[in-house]
């Protein structure tokens, strides 16, 4: 999700609630404490020189209970990153406190913000001899519209 994407949703929100992967929510009183830009600058393991860029928001809870962010003021605490760090129309990656810091992407429902689980990829896979995903056929199909397949007891073995 973009970063135009999340200010566009908080006009319309009463409220704003974060829904974790396993269907859990954020709890009410979460702060957003950090609204920043993350660069990773990596080379990948085929060679591949990278510069990813994301917008980063790190949530946060803690025994303020009565505390609720509202979506006007999400919505300026935005707009004051883009103009002092310059931050420009990037992907919304969300940091969030578990049993370790889980890093999350960005969806939005129509009602809520969905965190969606980030996954691991290898960048260089046609470096690497990683090959493409196969084509997965029911072993019953295996044969059964080749006239040349070899059959048990069929004497082509």
């Amino acid at each position: 999700m973009k970063l135009s994407e999340v200010k566009n949703a908080l006009i319309n929100l009463e409220e704003i609630k974060f829904q974790l992967p396993n269907g859990t929510f954020v709890p009410a009183h979460f702060h957003v404490t950090e609204v920043g830009v993350i660069t990773r600058h990596f080379i990948d393991c085929g060679g591949t020189e990278r510069l990813e860029k994301v917008v980063n928001f790190q949530l946060w809870e803690a025994g303020d209970f009565d505390h609720r962010l509202a979506p006007k003021k999400l919505k300026d605490i935005i707009e004051l990153s883009e103009e002092r760090l310059g931050i420009g129309n990037l992907d919304v990656e969300v940091e969030y406190q578990q049993n370790t810091i889980g890093k999350f992407d960005l969806s939005f429902n129509g009602e809520h913000f969905q965190m969606v689980n980030k996954q691991t990829d290898c960048l260089a896979k046609d470096k690497c001899g990683i090959p493409e995903d196969k084509l997965k056929k029911p072993l019953a199909d295996l044969g059964s519209r080749d006239t040349n397949a070899c059959t048990p007891g069929g004497g082509c073995c």
